[in-house]
């Protein structure tokens, strides 16, 4: 009898996995090329290439207007949904082609697709209590246009376990970067910041993780009000670098109930997005403070939320030895020397020193959930998401 093509997935001694996200801040769509061997902890993977691909100004604008239930309609968020199915299939077939490789050289693909909404706060909705979260990017759309099966909504798995969804990253920190000596903090600085902590010898009881909040998704907003979208961030730091950030309204802003609420617990643009960064300018211009001041506020607000994390919310007696920084914000000098200086003695390292490129860690990690969700392995670390039990996260769209 002829194996099945998901059953000869299975028996490979590597796969090839193809990962795709775009995050918080979306500007567009990480891709990454990946090799990987062995399921659960004994898991490996080699990425063979990665690309990011930008979304046109067009797209990018409708994309932005789903974030916003006043901008939001049913069907807008039908036809983008299609759309950047497409769109996520096209940056498949690019990253596949950039590497060398044909589409039937493939085995598997992995999408996050674009978070529109995510509300991790339990709520009562015509007597059912529940979470939700929603992802678009159609993956039957990119599996019947690469001929590739294609794993997505990773996240409501989860969910439906109890838990939030999110993190999801600390399933690929703990396979990948464990040590049986050092511990270590795995920060991510995209849109939304976020941390998993693998004390020395971490198994999966032991890892914690959670959003420590606002990431450069609010540095980005204001950069992109006061240039009048001239500008989409703040390149290298270097508004922030020229101006001072404003103790005062420092301490506002991370009175912000958030920052004290204890793990497991996520965020994104809901509490941290357009409202809070329009909030937040309005107090500035009281203030009097221009655009470098503000920006400077922004990325101090980042920073000191990220200290604060480690000092207050991980358990008692967490020994840190090494920090090691992805995402945009590791870009940023004048950040990443910020947040040297306030977390000194403790090292502070770019992602990439651990053998990985930082651009393509969020994308590594759906060609990681990807391959676990055929291998039937639970992927979900139910101490960071506060579910009930490991579950294996996604769903699969076939090829024909």
């Amino acid at each position: 009898m002829a194996l099945t093509r998901l059953e000869c997935i299975r028996r490979k001694a590597a796969r090839r996995v193809v990962g795709l996200i775009s995050g918080t801040s979306a500007d567009g769509i990480s891709a990454v090329v990946t090799e990987i061997t062995g399921t659960g902890l004994e898991a490996r993977m080699r990425v063979l290439g990665f690309g990011t691909y930008p979304y046109s100004l067009e797209l990018k604008e409708a994309v932005f207007e789903l974030f916003h239930p006043e901008t939001s309609t049913v069907d807008k968020i039908c036809e983008i949904n299609f759309v950047l199915g497409e769109f996520f299939a096209d940056c498949a077939l690019r990253v596949i082609g950039e590497c060398g490789l044909t589409s039937g050289e493939v085995d598997l693909i992995g999408s996050h697709g674009q978070t529109i909404h995510h509300l991790p706060g339990l709520k009562v909705v015509s007597g059912y209590t529940t979470r939700s979260t929603l992802q678009i990017g159609e993956a039957a759309v990119i599996a019947e246009r690469t001929g590739i099966p294609t794993v997505a909504d990773f996240r409501k798995a989860d969910i439906a376990a109890g838990g939030e969804g999110a993190p999801m990253t600390p399933y690929l920190d703990l396979v990948l970067h464990r040590h049986p000596t050092m511990g270590r903090v795995l920060q991510n600085i995209g849109g939304i910041a976020n941390l998993t902590h693998l004390p020395l010898g971490a198994t999966v009881d032991d890892v914690v993780a959670f959003d420590t909040g606002p990431g450069n998704m609010i540095i980005d907003a204001v950069v992109r009000h006061h240039t009048h979208r001239a500008r989409e961030y703040d390149e290298d730091g270097r508004a922030a670098a020229k101006g001072t950030a404003d103790a005062g309204l420092l301490v506002e802003l991370l009175s912000h109930p958030y920052f004290a609420r204890s793990p497991p617990k996520t965020t994104g643009r809901e509490e941290f997005g357009e409202t809070f960064a329009l909030d937040l300018m309005r107090r500035a211009g009281e203030r009097g403070l221009g655009l470098e001041d503000t920006v400077a506020t922004a990325t101090a607000l980042t920073v000191e939320s990220i200290a604060r994390a480690y000092e207050c919310l991980l358990p008692g007696g967490s020994k840190v030895d090494e920090v090691y920084v992805s995402g945009g914000g590791a870009r940023n000098r004048f950040m990443m020397e910020a947040l040297a200086d306030r977390l000194d003695p403790t090292p502070v390292l770019e992602y990439d020193a651990l053998g990985y490129p930082s651009e393509a860690k969020e994308a590594m990690l759906m060609a990681l959930l990807a391959s676990e969700h055929v291998m039937s392995t639970p992927a979900n670390v139910p101490r960071a998401t506060g579910a009930k039990r490991a579950v294996v996260l996604g769903a699969l769209h076939p090829a024909q």
